[in-house]
């Protein structure tokens, strides 16, 4: 398990300011989702979980991405009782179609073909359990849209050959080479890399 831990900002010479009210467990192997939460100094330990990402028949993405973080967490909680803990899931939904991860270079093509041109919603589901027994997990999502340019099939074959949208959901990392072709966003930028931080922080204030 890797252990992330930040020291709270000083204010002068008074003692810590204690924004943070504990350390997170944070259920996912994802390196975007660490960064943000080093970014912000939020100490936290990473313990990746292996759930069935299976999408239910007629499931929309909303309920699946909060179903997937909501499993996550749980499932970590379980190993690391009375700790907070922290799960999140990312799909991208154009046209009606939700887009996880790429199954190969081919299929990477073919989801950035479908972006292409086109405004599409990144959404990504976060659960927070805590850690006092019985505690209930609090869901939430988070959504942001984004609009691509238009791609042509050089730089659909060029980008996709990178191979940097292999583990990204709708195969694109807005932090990485495909923000060449992001031209316009509303919302959570956190959120398209990965991990809508301020609405952790929202919910964590609120247990």
């Amino acid at each position: 398990m890797e252990k992330e831990l930040e020291p709270q900002a000083k204010r002068g010479g008074d003692a810590p300011v204690e924004i943070f009210k504990e350390r997170l467990v944070l259920a996912s192997a994802s390196p975007r989702r660490a960064e943000i939460l080093r970014a912000v100094r939020w100490p936290f330990e990473k313990l990746a979980v292996d759930i069935d990402e299976t999408r239910f028949p007629a499931e929309d993405a909303v309920s699946y991405v909060e179903r997937l973080a909501r499993e996550k967490a749980e499932a970590a909680a379980r190993m690391r009782r009375g700790s907070l803990v922290l799960g999140a899931d990312t799909v991208v939904v154009v046209e009606g179609e939700v887009l996880g991860k790429p199954r190969g270079e081919p299929d990477a093509r073919r989801m950035l073909g479908l972006l292409s041109g086109r405004w599409h919603e990144v959404l990504t589901g976060v659960a927070l359990v805590p850690g006092a027994e019985g505690a209930r997990p609090h869901v939430a999502h988070e959504k942001t849209r984004v609009r691509f340019a238009q791609m042509s099939e050089a730089e659909i074959n060029w980008y996709a050959a990178t191979g940097e949208p292999q583990d990204k959901a709708g195969a694109y990392a807005i932090q990485g080479r495909a923000a060449l072709f992001i031209e316009e966003i509303s919302g959570d930028y956190w959120n398209v890399v990965g991990l809508p931080v301020h609405l952790v922080y929202k919910l964590a204030r609120g247990l």
